[in-house]
């Protein structure tokens, strides 16, 4: 020991490790190696490391590969890693060895460290927290550990959320009738309802897609070891730690059907973010939505009011921005670059191996951690407590020309594009200028133009 440090070694040689520190020489090297952008791997990824390594050692106990008491100590260790006790002994950056081979080590020394201490003898980072395993096969199986464990618990529940907030508030304003608006120029009328619902019905679907690629992102490369053919590992420890990760997790983990594709390629986790970037377009769709009727309040649209959440301006008082829309848009902005980066990533499975791993995993993760808060956000602090200018929305409608397009079957087209731009052109409402032009009587006009009746569609006779 000298200055703060210790001499670690590994097949390299020695080097110095700060004396507090958990890792060994290989975590070290990496950490000299790769400093490129300070942002170490995300907790749900070092989460899902001990996850695995808790998994493997009590495998290959099962198995009689591993001593029991070197098992429990390695799995207590473990455990200390997937409850986030020791985070800040996961310093590698992202960008390193494409492989993740660095972090698969970063969490051997850990874990072997800590059960070392636990147990009062040796248990080496390789030989027995790596039994039957090999980065190749460790790391794609924390990435789809990590990513369905994040989608289970927390994205999934917060879009049940989202959906919940959007049809209570599509309940609640069932008889509010408002201008529809294509081009973003007026069409024929909507319920509020109506158009909330839409939303909704984007949140269900996306759910759905996220949960039809679930059991694909639960199939696991565990056991395919250095290439695929499972080389050191026994033939039953793949399955019987999957087992172990499912009784864990509570959920339904299990081989991956082809090794082979599972080490070289990321397929899942390609199609994985292409659901996440779909999620994302929906909420970009809502948010801008939400702007829009926010505008004003004077000279915008002014439909509704978002809450009034912070100041909105540093130089005009009074000024509120409707913010949680605005994060929201970013956050679906952010979240289709990351899809952008995970597609390319997912083209550099090499033969045998994909070689950019841990960028495929941040990406992955932060993908669907922003998504689960900004949703949650978005249905309680925006959606959840708007109010509606109805005096707004049935004065726009009542001076909507295109209300005539009802009266298509009674009139015919081109009376009705002169009704409408007679209208237009004098800024009156629809029915005073169609009952000048037209023998239509107050009652067929009144039965003809009624703004809810048109909300249901059909031929009006």
């Amino acid at each position: 020991m000298a200055n703060g440090f210790r001499i670690e070694r590994d097949s390299m040689g020695e080097l110095q490790v700060p004396e507090d520190a958990l890792w060994g020489a290989q975590t070290q090297r990496a950490v000299e190696n790769f400093p490129i952008s300070g942002l170490p791997m995300p907790r749900g990824f070092i989460r899902a490391l001990g996850l695995i390594k808790w998994a493997a050692a009590g495998a290959n106990a099962e198995l009689g590969l591993l001593a029991t008491k070197k098992a429990i100590a390695v799995q207590g260790a473990a455990m200390r890693v997937a409850d986030g006790d020791v985070d800040r002994h996961f310093p590698i950056d992202i960008f390193q060895t494409g492989s993740g081979t660095s972090s698969n080590m970063n969490a051997n020394e850990v874990i072997a460290r800590l059960a070392t201490e636990a147990l009062g003898a040796a248990v080496h980072p390789n030989d027995d927290v790596n039994m039957g395993q090999s980065s190749n096969d460790v790391i794609p199986t924390a990435v789809h550990v990590s990513a369905a464990l994040l989608i289970a618990e927390r994205l999934l529940p917060d879009l049940a959320q989202l959906q919940k907030v959007i049809e209570k508030k599509a309940a609640e304003n069932e008889d509010v009738i408002k201008t529809g608006r294509t081009h973003l120029m007026d069409a024929m009328p909507v319920s509020l309802a109506q158009e909330l619902r839409g939303w909704a019905s984007q949140i269900g679907h996306g759910v759905e897609r996220l949960e039809q690629s679930m059991p694909r992102l639960c199939r696991l490369a565990l056991g395919g070891t250095a290439v695929g053919t499972g080389i050191n590992a026994h033939p039953n420890f793949g399955a019987k730690a999957a087992v172990l990760l499912s009784e864990q997790t509570g959920l339904e983990f299990a081989p991956a059907a082809d090794y082979f594709e599972a080490l070289s390629s990321q397929d899942t986790a390609v199609e994985i973010s292409g659901q996440l970037k779909t999620l994302a377009v929906s909420l970009m769709k809502i948010a801008n939505d939400l702007r829009w009727m926010n505008s004003g309040p004077l000279a915008g649209l002014g439909e509704i009011a978002l809450p009034a959440l912070q100041p909105g301006s540093s130089i005009m008082p009074g000024k509120i921005n409707p913010v949680i829309p605005e994060a929201a848009a970013m956050v679906a902005a952010h979240v289709i670059g990351n899809d952008a980066a995970i597609t390319i990533a997912g083209q550099s499975g090499n033969f045998q191996l994909n070689v950019m791993l841990p960028v495929v995993a941040y990406n992955l993760l932060q993908s669907i951690e922003v998504l689960a808060n900004v949703s949650r956000l978005l249905g309680d602090k925006a959606i959840a407590g708007f109010t509606v200018n109805e005096a707004n929305l049935s004065e726009a409608l009542d001076r909507n020309p295109i209300l005539v397009t009802a009266m298509n079957s009674v009139i015919g087209y081109d009376q009705g594009a002169a009704i409408a731009k007679a209208a237009y052109a004098q800024g009156r409402p629809v029915r005073d200028v169609a009952r000048e032009m037209t023998d239509l009587t107050d009652e067929e006009l009144d039965r003809l133009l009624d703004p809810a009746d048109l909300t249901r569609g059909g031929i009006k006779t």
